[in-house]
C-alpha cells in the first residue's frame, strides 16, 4: 500500500513512517509513502496557503490553487482521496478494515477553518471524522487514519494478533496481564495461570462483554441487531 500525504507541515507527518513497526513495514516494503509540501505550489512570492473564507466569519480557508496542484501533481484522480474533517462520515475499524483494501490512499491534511470547498468536490472520494471533537491539525487526525488503515494490510501485524482487538466482533478487548503474578497487592487471575486453554477462552469473552457492557454498551446493542 501506498500512502500520499499532502501537507503544510511535513515534519510532523514524516517522524511517524521512521519508527517502530510503520518503519518494518516501510523496509520491508509492504508500505510506501509521499509526503507532498502544498506551499511549493503557491502562487506567489509569500507562497501563500490561505485567505479568509466569502461571505466572513473567522479563521482562514486553505486555498485551492495550490492544493489542487499538488493533487495533479501526484495524479490524485483515480485513487482513493481521504479528508480528515470533523463534519466527514465516522471512522470506525470496520472503515478502516475496507480502506486496508486499498493500493493508494491519498490523504489531504487540513487546516484554519478547512479547505475550499471546489478542491472537495473535485478530488476527495471520503471525507472522514476520526471523532466528536475538533482538533487544530489535520496532520494529527492523518496519521490516526494511517495507523489503524496500516496495520491491517496483509503481512504488516501477525493476523493472530487482530482477532481478538477491540472492535472486533463488536466487542471491546479483554484486560491483560503479565509478569509479575503479584504487583502491589494485585495478583494475576488464577484462570490465566491454570493453562486451561477452555476456561481462559471462557474468561476472555466473559471479560470482553463485561466490559463492552460498562464502556460501550451500544456496541452490544449493535451486535444484536
Amino acid at each position: 500500500m501506498n500512502f500520499d500525504i499532502l501537507t503544510l507541515f511535513p515534519e510532523i507527518v514524516d517522524s511517524f513512517f521512521t519508527q517502530s513497526i510503520m518503519a518494518k513495514s516501510v523496509e520491508s516494503e509492504k508500505i510506501s509513502y509521499k509526503i507532498t509540501n502544498f506551499r511549493d505550489f503557491a502562487l506567489d512570492k509569500h507562497h501563500t496557503c490561505d485567505d479568509t473564507p466569502y461571505g466572513g466569519g473567522a479563521g482562514m480557508v486553505v486555498k485551492p490553487e495550490p492544493l489542487g496542484a499538488a493533487l495533479e501533481s501526484i495524479k490524485a484522480k483515480g485513487k482513493r482521496v481521504l479528508y480528515p474533517t470533523p463534519s466527514g462520515k465516522k471512522f470506525t475499524q470496520e472503515y478502516a478494515a475496507s480502506l486496508a483494501k486499498e493500493s493508494d490512499i491519498v490523504i489531504i491534511c487540513g487546516r484554519y477553518e478547512g479547505i475550499d470547498q471546489r478542491i472537495i468536490d473535485l478530488y476527495v472520494d471520503d471525507e472522514i471524522c476520526i471523532g466528536d471533537y475538533v482538533i487544530s491539525s489535520g496532520e494529527v487526525a492523518a496519521l490516526v487514519i494511517i495507523d489503524a488503515v496500516y496495520r491491517l494490510v496483509d503481512g504488516v501485524i501477525n493476523s493472530d494478533s487482530l482477532v481478538e482487538e477491540s472492535f472486533t466482533d463488536g466487542l471491546l478487548e479483554y484486560p491483560h496481564y503479565t509478569r509479575p503474578v503479584t504487583y502491589c497487592s494485585r495478583s494475576v487471575p488464577d484462570v490465566l495461570l491454570s493453562g486451561h486453554h477452555a476456561n481462559i477462552e471462557k474468561w476472555r469473552m466473559e471479560k470482553r462483554i463485561e466490559k463492552t457492557r460498562a464502556m460501550r454498551p451500544d456496541l452490544l446493542e449493535k451486535r444484536h441487531t
